[in-house]
């Protein structure tokens, strides 16, 4: 692929993920905490804590931690699972009146999941990064270190990216804790109720 046109399509990722997983869901969740919608809260709580990942993953790409090309694609994966699976949540939703936050809710996720579905299956090629140790040079690999970088230089100007990569390591470290502990202990012996304590 030419790499002008690869370029583009990566920051084209990289934006559609500022919209769709940044601005839309917070538009929800402060219109769903508004008009007191306990469902749709319950859904963006876990999106947010599920989507963390790809802003951890984010920030290990920074000092080219190349495990963070993982982080990426996996959070993905996990966003759109994570937006259909509680059955309670989406039956609780099917059954709200109609309503515009409703269906900007349900175009959203449906957006959203076309997104992390396409998104998932195009980055497998780049999977490959996670190996190389030419990452940060290798044009394949280096084109989605542009984003990261150019949001070290707007947000994180006066950091290192080792300090960067450290704050991204302890976020994958404490993620993976809680999602052991979560599906080992809360959710198999508490069931759905363990997502509302």
């Amino acid at each position: 692929m030419e790499e002008t046109l690869l370029k583009a399509l990566v920051w084209t990722n990289y934006k559609l993920f500022v919209f769709l997983c940044l601005i839309v869901p917070l538009i929800i969740s402060i219109w769903a905490l508004k008009a007191q919608i306990q469902s749709i809260q319950r859904l963006l709580l876990i999106f947010w804590r599920v989507a963390s990942l790809m802003a951890i993953g984010i920030y290990l790409l920074i000092p080219v931690w190349q495990i963070g090309y993982i982080a990426w694609f996996l959070g993905h994966i996990f966003v759109v699972i994570s937006l259909w699976f509680w059955v309670d949540i989406n039956d609780e939703i099917r059954d709200l009146p109609k309503s515009p936050l409703r269906l900007t809710l349900r175009s959203w996720r449906w957006a959203m999941t076309f997104y992390g579905t396409i998104s998932s299956i195009a980055f497998i090629p780049f999977l490959r990064c996670t190996f190389s140790p030419d990452a940060k040079v290798e044009k394949l690999c280096r084109v989605w270190l542009e984003a990261p970088w150019e949001y070290k230089s707007i947000f994180h100007a006066n950091s290192t990216p080792g300090f960067l990569g450290f704050l991204g390591m302890a976020g994958l470290v404490m993620y993976f804790i809680y999602l052991f502990y979560f599906l080992t202990f809360r959710l198999i012996k508490q069931g759905r109720i363990a997502l509302e304590q």
